[in-house]
């Protein structure tokens, strides 16, 4: 499988097979974070077929490093966009709605987010960053699976041999561990 390098030198030479090269060694991994997200395998493959073409159009002169990272943002990016487009109009019990509630706890209503968008950004950006890195590993993947990869506890719970109820009490717990670090960091909330 060709190394990253590799692949960036492709798409900066213009050469089509930086594509392939993408599919091959990062297809599975996005169209995961896809499917986690809109929960239908057509769709999760359009969103990676979409996420081609975006890469193919920012590098260059964009030139990512990681790439996974980079690949896996877009992916999730367009995913949600794709999502939110198609559930506009029908809000319901999806895991996806209910991940993004939980989460909303943490944070400001939009309309207030807004106008101190600009300045909060990153210092919430740095307060999430340090909250991720103080947490226990284990605690932190479960964070991470379910609010970036938007994994339904089910699947958090299976993935790390957890109960259903220990991957709750432990989101619960770090949501209000987070809540508390962006409230000293004075975001509004």
């Amino acid at each position: 499988m060709m190394q990253d390098e590799g692949i960036i030198e492709l798409y900066f030479k213009r050469d089509e097979r930086a594509l392939l090269e993408t599919s091959d060694k990062y297809g599975n991994y996005c169209k995961a974070i896809a499917q986690n997200i809109v929960r239908d395998e057509e769709t999760a493959k359009e969103c990676f077929n979409d996420t081609l073409f975006t890469s193919w159009n920012i590098i260059p002169p964009k030139k990512p490093n990681p790439l996974k990272i980079f690949l896996g943002k877009i992916t999730r990016n367009l995913s949600l966009r794709r999502w939110e487009k198609e559930h506009a109009l029908k809000r319901g019990g999806l895991e996806t709605d209910v991940a993004l509630d939980e989460l909303a706890e943490c944070l400001a209503d939009e309309a207030a987010r807004k106008s101190e968008q600009i300045e909060d950004s990153l210092v919430i950006r740095e307060v999430i960053n340090t909250f991720l890195a103080g947490l226990p590993t284990q605690n932190r993947r479960i964070f991470v699976r379910r609010y970036w990869y938007l994994s339904s506890v089910k699947e958090i719970a299976k993935a790390l041999s957890l109960t259903e109820g220990n991957v709750m009490t432990n989101l619960s717990r770090s949501r209000a561990k987070l809540k508390e670090a962006l409230e000293k960091a004075g975001v509004v909330l």
